[in-house]
């Protein structure tokens, strides 16, 4: 008889409904001890975070017996509840022996906000404007920030310090959107279906992410008029227009603060009667104030300020509306974690009140559903506030497996975030490989381990030799490719999809080599496409894992009328899977199909993956 444990939260012999649930939900638990083991009552600690941390303790009655274990049982009622709640268990014999289990979490959100499907579905492409196109060689005088213009799109970025030891990132290419417009039949032959901008307002910086005016969009890249026009040639392709909102601080040069006099007005530094002095922290003014992370030229805003909110998110004609307006179809927030769980509320209900079918993706790096910053445990996809999260946590999986990490890990990490999230956070969230505040996949799977301690002027030089090329695009195509069969949006950093290389910012920002791609990879990633647009069951059907363990990992994508199995080899061997049910029939990949009584066997190449549709 096959091993059967006391408790499973993923099994719904034990826990009915699976993972996290609305408010409201009656929650079924089930413990099923060895009766060998001779427990006779059964009880449950409940505890609601959210509520002041209030106890609630359940006893669990016998039910009956099944398949050698006894049944105890019991109903957890989550009404008038929104938070975590954290639950443990405790079994205990006439001997008074116990055994307690836990504790676990169970995630209770509000089920009473909709949110639109269409992010989670299809292809994103991130852009980093500076560094995507451009359609000719802008001049920079007279703009914010005292710039500089390479004139060959093939030079590198800088990364050296200045004379007073500064990296300024005034460094620009000048990306524009008129670049983006002449490519969007290239991303829409990629199947994209969303653009992803990384800042397009106004900044004294490459990266754009301290804002100097958050009312127009930066003369490098055009004019607000030019922005509209995009949304609507992206739009009349098939395509929505996501914006990156940075509303935890602005620019030292900017508008608000103005710390080096370049706007006319009055900002914060300049005077103490200005309007928007109140929106920065300074704990002397006008030279010490707080800002982001200890970066002196990110001065951090006071978020709760009523002027800054009205400002972002509460008026008519706020950033976030007046923007959606112009054409955007949804905001990413940066550093979602440090903005008051009230302000996300805010930004939320404001998209959703300018345009119903917008989405609010926030940033955060870890398991969004248990995160705490500042001391506090925020309600990121509790409802009503993000749709979705940036997954790094699969990214990290992804990049462990095929790094030589074991297939059971992946299983596990992955599973534990399905059980944690909404539904409606898991399916709308946003997958990437790469991103621009990570290395390039394609350079850590590539090199190996050998850029480990390596300097940063020993980064700025490196590139992949032929041999570990092929084999870092071997791997890379096979990551992709469950990127791709994944839940939640499958988001392409630009230039992933031909080869580009690189580590850290700013070698992860270099221009797009517009000419020079891998066609190989290119004509990799279309397939990807492709198959994600037309396959339902990786649109939006359920995950079941069918194998993880060591160097293979298979899971099924299904619907009611559709079911795709996926499978992934990460070893430096060929690996075969045999298949219990059905009949494959390969739709993309490389993989030998053996048949032996009625029974398929797939064998998979070394560092490989493939996808077969099911009968």
């Amino acid at each position: 008889m096959p091993y059967l444990p006391t408790y499973d939260s993923r099994d719904p012999r034990y826990k009915t409904p699976y993972g996290a649930v609305a408010s409201g939900t009656q929650v079924q638990f089930t413990l099923r001890p060895p009766r060998i083991e001779g427990y006779s009552h059964a009880s449950m600690s409940v505890r609601f975070e959210s509520r002041y941390n209030e106890i609630l303790v359940l006893k669990l009655p016998w039910q009956g017996h099944d398949l050698g274990q006894d049944l105890f049982s019991a109903a957890l009622d989550t009404g008038g509840y929104v938070g975590l709640v954290w639950y443990s268990f405790c079994l205990e014999r006439l001997d008074g022996r116990k055994q307690e289990l836990g504790p676990y979490q169970l995630t209770v959100y509000d089920g009473t906000y909709t949110v639109p499907s269409w992010f989670g579905e299809g292809v994103t492409y991130q852009i980093f404007p500076d560094r995507f196109c451009r359609s000719r060689v802008p001049d920079p005088e007279g703009m914010v920030g005292g710039r500089t213009v390479h004139q060959s799109w093939e030079e590198f970025p800088e990364y050296l310090p200045n004379d007073q030891g500064e990296v300024r990132n005034r460094d620009f290419f000048g990306g524009d959107f008129q670049g983006v417009i002449r490519k969007l039949g290239y991303l829409r032959s990629l199947g994209v279906e969303t653009i992803y901008f990384n800042p397009i307002f106004e900044a004294a910086e490459n990266h754009r992410y301290g804002t100097a005016d958050y009312s127009r969009v930066d003369p490098m890249l055009g004019t607000n008029e030019d922005f509209s026009r995009l949304c609507d040639e992206a739009h009349r392709l098939g395509m929505r227009v996501m914006l990156d909102g940075v509303f935890n601080h602005t620019g030292f040069v900017s508008r608000y603060f103005n710390g080096d006099g370049f706007y006319p007005e009055s900002g914060a530094s300049q005077s103490w009667d200005s309007p928007y002095r109140p929106w920065f922290n300074f704990t002397q003014w006008p030279h010490k104030y707080d800002s982001w992370w200890g970066i002196y030229s990110l001065p951090a805003v006071n978020e709760n300020n009523p002027s800054y909110r009205d400002f972002i998110f509460g008026s008519e004609d706020s950033v976030v509306r007046r923007w959606l307006r112009a054409g955007a179809d949804g905001w990413r927030l940066d550093v979602a974690d440090e903005l008051p769980d009230d302000f996300v509320a805010g930004i939320h209900r404001a998209v959703r009140a300018e345009k119903p079918d917008a989405v609010v993706i926030g940033e955060v790096w870890e398991d969004g559903s248990t995160k705490v910053a500042y001391g506090v445990r925020r309600k990121h996809i509790l409802g009503g506030h993000c749709d979705g999260l940036m997954n790094y946590p699969l990214r990290s999986a992804i990049l462990s497996f095929f790094q030589g990490g074991g297939g059971e890990d992946f299983v596990e990490g992955m599973e534990t975030i399905r059980e944690n999230y909404p539904a409606f956070a898991f399916y709308s969230a946003m997958n990437s490989l790469d991103t621009h505040d990570t290395p390039r996949l394609l350079t850590l799977l590539g090199a190996g381990g050998e850029y480990r301690d390596q300097t940063k002027a020993w980064r700025a030089q490196f590139q992949l030799s032929p041999k570990q090329r092929s084999r870092g695009k071997e791997l890379l195509k096979a990551a992709a490719l469950l990127l791709f069969c994944f839940p939640g949006s499958p988001t392409v950093y630009y230039g992933d999809e031909v080869g580009m290389e690189g580590f850290e910012d700013p070698f992860n920002r270099q221009t797009y080599p517009w000419g020079y791609e891998d066609q190989e990879l290119l004509d990799w990633y279309r397939a990807l496409g492709r198959l994600r647009r037309r396959r339902q069951a990786l649109r939006r059907g359920s995950i079941r894992y069918v194998c993880g363990r060591g160097p293979l990992l298979a899971f099924v994508r299904e619907t009611e009328e559709e079911r795709l199995l996926c499978v992934f080899n990460a070893g430096n061997e060929a690996r075969g899977l045999e298949l219990e049910e059905g009949r494959p029939s390969l739709l993309l990949g490389q993989a030998e199909l053996r048949q032996e009584d009625g029974l398929y066997t797939v064998l998979l190449p070394p560092r490989s993956g493939a996808v077969f549709s099911m009968k």
